[in-house]
């Protein structure tokens, strides 16, 4: 899944009202974490990930959960990353051509 620069701005503008819905931390990105993003993945499509950890620690894991989800990082701030997968049975977020 690709995400071209409009749609990129459009998910972007609509996290920014949302909260952490997973926080990973001193025990780290465990197969329970992943799991618990994968299903707020399915349920909510967009969301935002809290992760505590240094700069290369975050910047791997980020990468570790894209992958393992199959998601697409919107954008990341500090210890905060965006994440968005489509749900193929029932999608909630309509993106611009």
């Amino acid at each position: 899944m690709s995400l071209n620069n409009r749609q990129l701005r459009y998910l972007r503008g609509l996290s920014h009202d949302l909260h952490p819905v997973v926080m990973v931390g001193d025990k780290g990105l465990s197969e329970n974490v992943l799991g618990e993003i994968d299903t707020a993945l399915e349920h909510h499509e967009l969301i935002k990930v809290r992760i505590r950890a240094d700069r290369e620690q975050r910047k791997e894991w980020m990468e570790n959960i894209a992958e393992h989800c199959d998601a697409e990082r919107v954008h990341a701030i500090g210890q905060v990353a965006c994440y968005y997968r489509r749900n193929p049975e029932h999608p909630t977020l309509e993106l611009p051509a």
